[in-house]
């Protein structure tokens, strides 16, 4: 059987029972809330995946691309919405898409965007499905739910498409946060969209759809009240900030990568592994955190056990990482030739250079492929 000590490194390992185990644990955790569940696919990007996280009683998924909802949809989904607010010039696209998943959706959050898709739908003789994004405090995109745009939203999708419901993502849970502040911007964010629904339905217009949610506000909420949805999707796979905000355990993380020590440099402390900023990204997101920043990633051994203690990626060129601080015991433990596991320090970030996952049920021996689908359109 292919094994890990085998492969061409770097590479893309996924666990296939912790990812089932994350899949189940928010399942169940929106089940006791009340609330369905759409896992959000724009870190894993394959159907493989998407049959495990998809929850039976919602049976929807949410992508960040073109590419990923069109993918999915010639999968047999049906339910996925594109949680980003989408061009005009993408209508066709959007149109195409419609025909194979029916229940295809995508963000709005200006009127003029709105009157755009409400004439597109009226030529084409199809209701595009449209959902107005709220502003909850992540100052990206989205509207205030007591803004005048709100209505005025929903007045002109009414002219000829049609309202999925109202959508956000409070993106300051991603801050540096103890859980406390995390419940109170789960809070922020549910209270947002039930606010501007309510608003909506006292204009005399329907909302079928109510969803929020990241990784962390989805963890730790305490209320769904008025939610039908949260949407989340790192916690599929985790990754060390996950870890280091308290959404996860470090043996919870499913995703890693697989490189290969390539040099040691005693007389610096220094070791390189063959796993660089395209291998592991450089996309650093617990350098904000407080006394927690892991680097690029933290170094296992090949059963992901941290046989090593705390081993980090320092720095990064582009095929190299650089392990800084080496001791005698640890060059000693890791020859040159050597195989580790990486964990990232932001699984969307590093999972987005590799064209498939190595499936593993715990061990090294590899159970699978999984192919993957990547780009924008």
């Amino acid at each position: 059987m292919e094994s890990l000590m085998d492969v061409a490194t770097p590479a893309l390992h996924l666990d296939r029972e912790r990812l089932k185990n994350n899949a189940q644990r928010l399942i169940g955790r929106a089940q006791q809330h009340g609330v369905g569940l759409r896992p959000h696919l724009k870190t894993l990007k394959s159907i493989d995946v998407a049959r495990i996280a998809i929850a039976p009683r919602h049976g929807g998924l949410a992508a960040a691309t073109m590419n990923e909802a069109h993918y999915f949809a010639g999968h047999g989904i049906s339910d996925i919405q594109l949680a980003v607010c989408l061009s005009p010039t993408k209508f066709a696209r959007a149109a195409e898409i419609q025909k194979l998943a029916p229940d295809f959706s995508f963000f709005v959050d200006s009127v003029e965007v709105a009157h755009a898709a409400a004439a597109f739908s009226r030529s084409e003789g199809l209701a595009l499905n449209a959902w107005i994004e709220i502003e909850s405090g992540g100052q990206r995109t989205g509207v205030l739910p007591q803004s005048a745009e709100l209505l005025a939203i929903a007045q002109a999708l009414d002219a000829g498409a049609h309202l999925a419901g109202v959508a956000t993502h409070a993106g300051q849970s991603y801050g540096d946060n103890q859980i406390e502040q995390i419940v109170a911007i789960a809070e922020q964010e549910r209270s947002s969209v039930v606010a501007a629904a309510e608003r909506l339905r006292s204009a005399g217009f329907k909302v079928p759809g109510l969803s929020a949610g990241s990784t962390p506000t989805a963890t730790h909420a305490r209320s769904a009240a008025g939610l039908t949805e949260w949407r989340a999707g790192v916690y599929l796979a985790g990754d060390l900030y996950q870890v280091a905000i308290g959404s996860m355990a470090l043996e919870d993380v499913a995703l890693d990568v697989i490189a290969s020590v390539i040099s040691h440099r005693r007389e610096r402390r220094l070791m390189v592994i063959d796993a660089g900023g395209l291998a592991l990204s450089k996309d650093r997101s617990t350098a904000q955190l407080s006394g927690r920043d892991a680097g690029y990633g933290l170094v296992m051994d090949l059963y992901g056990r941290p046989t090593f203690g705390a081993l980090h990626v320092r720095g990064v060129h582009q095929e190299h990482g650089e392990i800084h601080g080496v001791t005698d015991a640890q060059f000693d433990a890791l020859p040159i030739g050597s195989r580790v596991r990486v964990v990232p320090n932001h699984a969307c970030m590093t999972a987005a250079m590799y064209g498939e996952y190595l499936v593993t049920n715990g061990g090294v021996d590899i159970a699978a492929r999984w192919p993957r689908t990547n780009g924008w359109d």
